[in-house]
């Protein structure tokens, strides 16, 4: 089990405690002394030991008196991604994630993970998957496997790995049984809660229900695909743009077998011999600002091509990540067996 709990002791603790907890942690050990209420005080390694014994300090002083006061942390939310990025480069590998009151959240290994984003996100899971009857007759789509691991649960390790912690699923068809395989995430070292759909409500009409975002971005993605997106990418280039919103874009290439002709008024003014076009689907991965979601109606059913729409008429700013990596719809048979093959060369991490 990974929890963030077993890089912390309680201020008061003896040097020969914090020895135990760091030869328990092996490669990882580093330890956040706090108090009762988890509040921050300092930071202790095998050095900052070694430097205590050499001062004179025994087994039985407490940790206190040689920790480090100001360790390095990042705060619940932070937009300030670049930070996060300077962090990992400088090669501080563990930090502790604080709240606004100082309190330690959760504690981040950049072994283990490639980035700490603050997103909230959303995996769209309430439908029914007709199309793949009768695999989905008992089992919910995001349930079914690809390889060892659930569709659903490669979705999730996904948005994990770059460090989003703060998850909401939408449910209807058979959501007793995600919610049961999932629980509340602890397993995973994040947290998990749950919409329930009563009705079908689109792609994105569920997300009205949530009131209690924990960041004020929001990823909202379907929960059929299998891909290896880069999510940090994803969110710079959504700053970078200065975007409200984002959808991830497939590009499809069409080769024309014949030149093709411009014309104006019936005569031709320029051609192209046997022309390639690119054109870009929806990839069903979009991100936004969370005030973007004032715009949904609640209960109703909704698309996030209708949101989208909205957004455009009202002015904002809606872009296209157009993706290089890899991705596919789970939504027929056909696809399904090509995801049981693709996940077996496929560089997923």
């Amino acid at each position: 089990m990974n929890t963030f709990r077993k890089h912390l002791l309680q201020k008061g603790s003896t040097i020969k405690e914090a020895l135990e907890r760091l030869d328990y942690l092996a490669k990882d050990a580093i330890i956040f002394i706090v108090n009762e209420e988890n509040y921050l005080i300092g930071s202790l390694t095998d050095g900052d030991v070694r430097r205590g014994l050499l001062k004179g300090y025994t087994i039985e002083n407490i940790v206190d008196e040689i920790i480090q006061p100001n360790p390095k942390y990042i705060g619940k939310g932070d937009r300030n991604i670049s930070k996060v990025i300077q962090y990992r480069e400088n090669n501080f590998r563990i930090l502790p994630i604080l709240d606004k009151k100082g309190r330690i959240v959760n504690v981040i290994n950049f072994r283990e993970i490639k980035s700490y984003l603050p997103i909230d996100a959303v995996i769209m899971a309430g439908g029914r998957g007709e199309r793949l009857r009768p695999l989905t007759d008992s089992i919910p789509k995001p349930l079914l496997k690809v390889g060892d691991k659930t569709i659903l649960e490669h979705n999730l390790d996904r948005l994990r790995t770059y460090g989003i912690d703060d998850f909401w699923i939408t449910v209807r068809y058979l959501g007793e049984q995600i919610e049961a395989y999932f629980n509340n995430g602890y397993q995973k070292n994040i947290n998990i809660q749950y919409v329930f759909e009563d009705v079908p409500l689109g792609t994105i009409g569920a997300v009205s229900k949530i009131k209690n975002f924990s960041h004020n971005y929001v990823i909202v993605t379907n929960s059929d695909l299998l891909t290896n997106i880069d999510y940090e990418h994803f969110f710079l280039d959504f700053l970078a743009q200065d975007a409200d919103f984002s959808v991830v874009t497939i590009p499809y290439s069409v080769d024309i077998p014949y030149a093709v002709l411009e014309t104006n008024n019936g005569h031709v003014i320029n051609f192209r011999e046997k022309p390639t076009y690119t054109y870009y689907s929806n990839g069903g991965i979009y991100l936004m600002k969370r005030e973007m979601l004032k715009y949904l109606p609640f209960e109703k059913f909704f698309n996030a091509t209708d949101l989208m729409e909205k957004l455009i008429e009202k002015g904002y700013k809606v872009i296209s990540y157009p993706l290089s990596g890899y991705w596919l719809d789970i939504g027929r048979h056909e696809e399904y067996e090509k995801a049981q093959n693709d996940i077996k060369t496929i560089n997923f991490k």
